[in-house]
C-alpha cells in the first residue's frame, strides 16, 4: 500500500545499473554519516575541522575558503556542463538543472562574499563531501534525463517542489547572513546564535577552525558525483510517461523558497565577525529566535523542492539521505554549543523546532 502510494509520485526507475546503484549508495553513506555525526565522529570542518586532533596532526589542512570552494565547485560545474551536454529536454529537467545550478552557485556566492572564515578543513573530509555532491548532482540529472518519454507520474510534484525549494534556499541563506554578523574583525569567540529560528534549531554553518585536504576532497566529489548522477538520472527519464501527480511547480517554489532563506541566513552569519574574526557568536535576526541554525533546516526544503521538480527515485533517496546526515550533523552541533556556552538554552532543539 505505501509503496504503490509511493510510487505515483515518482518516474518508474530507468534500466540502468547506475542510477539504481547510486540511488542505494547516496541513501546509506549519508544516513550512515549522519549516524557517524550524532556519535561523535565528525567530518573535519567547521567548528568540528579539528575534532580529532590527535590523529590530524600529519593530515593536509585547506583554509576553510579554499576547503569550502573545494566542496561546491565541482558540483556546480557538474550542473552547468549538463546544459551543454543535455541541451534539448522537457521543462521539468530545465527546471531540475536550473535548481541545481543556482543551489551551488548560492553556496560559491557565499563562501566568496558573506562568510566570514576562521580556521580551515581536512583535506580526509572534503573528499568525499566534494563526491558526495558532484555525484548526486550528476546522477539527479541524468536520472532525470532517462525518465523523458516516460509517463508522468500520477500525482505531479513540480509545483510543490518549486515552493519548497524556494522556502529552502531562501531560509538557509538569510539564516547563514544571521551568523556571519556574530563577530567582529578579528574576533575568535564562540558566541551562541539569535534570532530567526535559531531559538529552536541549532545547527550553525560556521566557519572557524579549518578543513584537512583529506575531508575537503571526498566531500567535493560527493557534491559534484551527485549533482551530475541527479541530471543523468533526469535525463534517463526523458520519453518515459510522467508521473501521474505533477510536482515541478511545487517543487520549484520550494526550491526558491529554501535557497533564497538559506542565503539569507548566511548574510546574517557573515555579518556576525569582521575581517580576522574568528570568534564564535550568538547569531539574532531571522529565524535565529528560534533555531540555531536554520540554514540546514532551509537546505532540506531546498532539496525537498529539487526532489518535486525531478520526480525520480535517485532524488528522494538522495534527499532522504540529506535529511539523515544533516540530522546528525545538527545533533551534534547542539550538544558542542551545549558544552561551550554554560547560558545555551536547554529547550532549543537541533533540527526541528519542539521536536528534534
Amino acid at each position: 500500500m505505501v509503496m504503490s502510494v509511493f510510487l505515483s509520485f515518482i518516474f518508474p526507475p530507468p534500466p540502468s545499473l547506475f542510477i539504481k546503484a547510486m540511488s542505494v549508495v547516496s541513501l546509506t553513506s549519508l544516513a550512515y554519516t549522519g549516524f557517524s555525526e550524532a556519535r561523535g565522529k565528525h567530518l573535519n570542518y567547521s567548528k568540528f575541522w579539528n575534532a580529532n586532533s590527535h590523529q590530524s596532526i600529519t593530515k593536509i589542512k585547506l583554509t576553510s575558503r579554499t576547503g569550502m570552494l573545494f566542496l561546491y565547485t565541482p558540483a556546480f560545474l557538474a550542473a552547468l556542463t549538463s546544459f551543454v551536454l543535455f541541451p534539448h529536454h522537457d521543462f521539468r529537467t530545465l527546471l531540475l538543472k536550473s535548481a541545481l545550478a543556482l543551489h551551488f552557485f548560492k553556496r560559491i556566492f557565499e563562501v566568496l562574499v558573506v562568510h566570514q572564515f576562521s580556521g580551515g578543513m581536512i583535506l580526509d573530509s572534503a573528499i568525499p563531501i566534494s563526491l558526495s555532491y558532484f555525484l548526486s548532482t550528476a546522477s539527479m540529472i541524468y536520472a532525470q534525463h532517462l525518465s523523458q518519454g516516460i509517463s508522468e507520474p500520477p500525482v505531479d510534484l513540480k509545483y510543490p517542489g518549486v515552493l519548497l525549494f524556494l522556502i529552502g534556499i531562501g531560509g538557509n541563506f538569510y539564516h547563514h547572513y544571521l551568523l556571519s554578523k556574530l563577530r567582529g574583525k578579528g574576533d575568535k569567540e564562540y558566541r551562541i546564535p539569535k534570532g530567526g529560528l535559531f531559538d529552536f534549531v541549532l545547527v550553525v554553518h560556521q566557519f572557524s577552525g579549518g578543513m584537512i585536504l583529506d575531508s575537503a576532497i571526498p566531500i567535493s566529489l560527493s557534491y559534484f558525483l551527485s549533482t551530475a548522477s541527479m541530471i543523468y538520472a533526469q535525463h534517463l527519464s526523458q520519453g518515459i510517461s510522467e508521473p501521474p501527480v505533477d510536482l515541478k511547480y511545487p517543487g520549484v517554489l520550494l526550491f526558491l523558497i529554501g535557497i533564497g532563506g538559506n542565503f539569507y541566513h548566511h548574510y546574517l552569519l557573515s555579518k556576525l565577525r569582521g575581517k580576522g574574526d574568528k570568534e564564535y557568536r550568538i547569531p539574532k535576526g531571522g529565524l535565529f529566535d528560534f533555531v540555531i541554525c536554520p540554514h540546514y533546516l532551509f537546505e532540506i526544503i531546498d532539496f525537498l523542492g529539487i526532489s518535486f521538480i525531478s520526480q525520480t527515485l535517485y532524488a528522494f533517496s538522495f534527499t532522504l539521505g540529506t535529511i539523515f546526515y544533516l540530522m546528525g550533523r545538527s545533533y551534534a552541533t547542539r550538544r558542542w554549543y551545549l558544552s561551550k556556552f554554560e547560558n545555551f538554552p536547554e529547550d532549543v532543539k537541533a533540527l526541528i523546532p519542539y521536536l528534534f
